[in-house]
C-alpha cells in the first residue's frame, strides 16, 4: 500500500515538473513578442431628425452599406412647406410695407423745409420706417429658421457605414433628436484590448501592432497603439502588496490602419507587439 502512495507521489511530483518546465518553456517561447487577447470595438452613431414628425420614408435596411452625405430617411413635409410659406408671405408683407413707408419719409423730408410738414410728422414717418425695418430683419430670420426646419426634415448619413438597426419605420411619429437608425461607422476601427502591469512598461503610444482574428487564411491586420489608459481596472484604488500590483489590467486601444469589411463588432482577435521597437518619445 506504502509503495502505491509512493509511486502515485512520485509520478505527481514529475507531473507537476513537466506542467512547470512547459509553463517556463512558453512564457520564453519568444521573449521579444507580447500577445494580448481582445476585441473589435466599433464606434456607432445613432441617426435621428432635428425636428420632429411623421416617418415618410426610410431607404436602407439593417445590413445595407451607406456612404458618407446619403439620405437615409425623410419626414412628412407638409407642415414645415406651409411653415415657410407662412414666413415668406410675412417677410414680403412687410417689405411692401417698409417701400410706402421709405417713400412717405422722403416725402416728408422733402416738404419740411416749406412748412407743410411739421417735424412731428417727419418723426413719426421715419419712426414707423424703423419699425418695419426691425419687423423685416425678424421676419427674414423667422422664414430663415422655417428653410432650416424644412432641410432637417431629411437625414443624411454622416459618414460611410453599415446601418447596425432599424428603430424606427415609416408611419412613427417621432420627436427631434429621437433615434431613427444605428449607423455602425467603417472607419476608425480599433481593438480594445488589456495589459496587466508587468507589461505596462514595455509599451508606448505608436507602437507597431499586428492582429489576426479566428478565421482561418484571414489577413493580418496593421496597427499601432493609439491609446493606453493611466489607471487601472477592476481593482482597488489603494494596492498594498505586490502580488496584487502585479494583477493590475490597463485598458488599451490599437487602431487598425488597414481595417475592411471582415472586422465585425465584438469579433475576439490577437495582438502582437513586437518588444524590440523605440519609442519616439
Amino acid at each position: 500500500m506504502k509503495r502505491f502512495f509512493l509511486i502515485v507521489l512520485v509520478l505527481l511530483i514529475a507531473g507537476l515538473g513537466y506542467a512547470f518546465y512547459r509553463y517556463r518553456e512558453l512564457q520564453n517561447e519568444n521573449p521579444h513578442e507580447l500577445v494580448l487577447f481582445g476585441n473589435v470595438d466599433i464606434r456607432q452613431v445613432d441617426l435621428g431628425f432635428r425636428v420632429g414628425g411623421l416617418v415618410e420614408s426610410l431607404f436602407y435596411d439593417e445590413g445595407d452599406e451607406i456612404k458618407a452625405g446619403t439620405l437615409v430617411g425623410v419626414l412628412d413635409k407638409r407642415i414645415y412647406t406651409d411653415q415657410l410659406s407662412q414666413a415668406q408671405a410675412n417677410t414680403n408683407s412687410i417689405q411692401a410695407n417698409l417701400k410706402n413707408a421709405v417713400k412717405l419719409s422722403q416725402r416728408r423730408q422733402e416738404l419740411i423745409g416749406s412748412g407743410s410738414v411739421s417735424q412731428e410728422d417727419l418723426d413719426d414717418a421715419q419712426s414707423n420706417q424703423s419699425v418695419l425695418e426691425a419687423n423685416l430683419e425678424q421676419a427674414q430670420a423667422a422664414a430663415n429658421v422655417a428653410q432650416d426646419n424644412l432641410f432637417f426634415t431629411e437625414m443624411f448619413a454622416p459618414t460611410d457605414g453599415f446601418i447596425l438597426t432599424r428603430i424606427r419605420e415609416p408611419g412613427s411619429v417621432v420627436r427631434d433628436g429621437d433615434p431613427v437608425c444605428t449607423l455602425s461607422i467603417k472607419s476608425p476601427i480599433w481593438i480594445r484590448a488589456f495589459v496587466n502591469e508587468f507589461n505596462l512598461g514595455r509599451i508606448f503610444p505608436g507602437m507597431q501592432a499586428e492582429v489576426y482574428n479566428d478565421t482561418p487564411g484571414s489577413k493580418i491586420y496593421q496597427g499601432h497603439i493609439g491609446f493606453i489608459s493611466p489607471v487601472s481596472e477592476f481593482t482597488p484604488k489603494t494596492v498594498e502588496t505586490t502580488q496584487l500590483r502585479t494583477d493590475l489590467v490597463y485598458r488599451l486601444r490599437v487602431i487598425i490602419d488597414n481595417p475592411d469589411k471582415f472586422l465585425r463588432q465584438g469579433m475576439p482577435v490577437t495582438v502582437k507587439l513586437k518588444l524590440d521597437q523605440n519609442s519616439q518619445e
